[in-house]
């Protein structure tokens, strides 16, 4: 195995050229001292469209199939993953990463009796500006992951899950601070790599993931659409707080979902309520949770859990410690409502069958 920082260097991505230097009277160039400006219009010197994480050439993955006309693109499982679950809502900022994160421990550690074993997790971020895993999982220091004998990327671990992000490939920062300043194209691309580049079997003969998580971005734009356009999903977690605020992008997410039709697990509400820990009274700080319900009956949707406002919760996040591996007794409410969000996943993935209509293999 190898280091990708150690890997040759791509070439300069091109697809923005800087405008022509200015000149003074005479044809005489305009010295530019602020050089550096220009590295906001350009994307890093390592990258490339066609290979923005700067992994080795692979020929083991043919383009996925994009029909010009009329017909949606044909959609893949992913090589190495048994059941694919989104986490997303319309809205930032309504703890969705923490979510995803403590969804896949509650995953790990509440699997149907009919499986008989530990099952394998696995956590992969999607969120190409905003990667949040690395530091959730107690892996911001963890280093650039290694590259198995296919050049693909082997998930780091902690808490017994596999994760991938984009922040483990990020130049090293002692302040974790560096930006993707990325267009469109080399997002996207970045976004397949990410998809169909790591071996989530780590290349040794491991079984595959039972389940991988999948932590996405706010909104409803091209890193969505393209996931659902391209891989076969069996169903998504939609996040959100008790504000209308946040409840209308939820709805938009909804709808998104279904156009690219990725069935839809149920809501779960975020934040839903503060416990006194003197008088034992839950308190709505965010506002009441009818709105909420009332969002879900609307959709026809089930309604997953009420996770409390817990300071236990962004405490260990910042830690690397996700409330589902801690042992307080503060955080014991947040536990019980995750652990029966996973065994509501686990029975809903279970009366599913893999759809078929549009699936055309597995890519990876």
């Amino acid at each position: 195995m190898q280091s990708i920082r150690s890997l040759p260097v791509p070439r300069a991505c091109r697809c923005v050229r800087p405008a022509p230097a200015p000149r003074f009277p005479g044809g005489r160039s305009l010295p530019i001292a602020l050089g550096r400006l220009r590295d906001l219009h350009t994307s890093p010197p390592r990258s490339s469209h066609e290979n923005p994480l700067g992994l080795p050439r692979r020929n083991a993955n043919p383009p996925p199939t994009m029909p010009r006309r009329g017909a949606p693109p044909q959609k893949s499982r992913i090589k190495g993953v048994e059941k694919i679950i989104v986490v997303a809502s319309g809205k930032g900022g309504v703890g969705k990463s923490t979510v995803a994160a403590n969804l896949a421990l509650s995953l790990l550690h509440s699997p149907p009796a009919s499986m008989g074993r530990t099952p394998r997790i696995g956590l992969l971020d999607l969120d190409i500006f905003g990667p949040s895993v690395p530091k959730l999982m107690g892996l911001e220091d963890a280093g650039a992951p290694e590259l198995g004998p296919g050049n693909k990327l082997i998930p780091l671990q902690n808490h017994g899950v596999k994760t991938m992000s984009i922040g483990y490939l990020l130049p090293p920062n002692p302040a974790h601070d560096t930006p993707v300043a990325w267009r469109g194209m080399m997002v996207m691309k970045a976004v397949q790599q990410l998809l169909f580049d790591v071996d989530w079997t780590s290349s040794n003969g491991e079984a595959p993931l039972d389940a991988l998580v999948i932590d996405m971005p706010p909104g409803t734009g091209d890193i969505q659409i393209s996931l659902g356009q391209l891989v076969s999903v069996d169903g998504a977690v939609i996040v959100s707080t008790p504000q209308d605020v946040a409840l209308v992008d939820a709805r938009k997410g909804v709808a998104m979902f279904e156009k690219v039709d990725i069935p839809i697990i149920g809501l779960l509400l975020n934040m839903s309520h503060y416990t006194c820990t003197s008088c034992s009274v839950p308190h709505e700080l965010f506002g009441s949770s009818a709105s909420f319900e009332r969002a879900a009956s609307d959709l026809q949707l089930d309604v997953l859990g009420k996770i409390p406002l817990v300071t236990q919760v962004s405490d260990g996040g910042d830690a690397g410690r996700p409330v589902m591996v801690q042992s307080g007794k503060e955080g014991g409410e947040v536990r019980e409502t995750m652990k029966s969000v996973g065994e509501g996943v686990w029975e809903w993935l279970g009366s599913r069958k893999t759809d078929s209509g549009q699936v055309v293999g597995t890519r990876g």
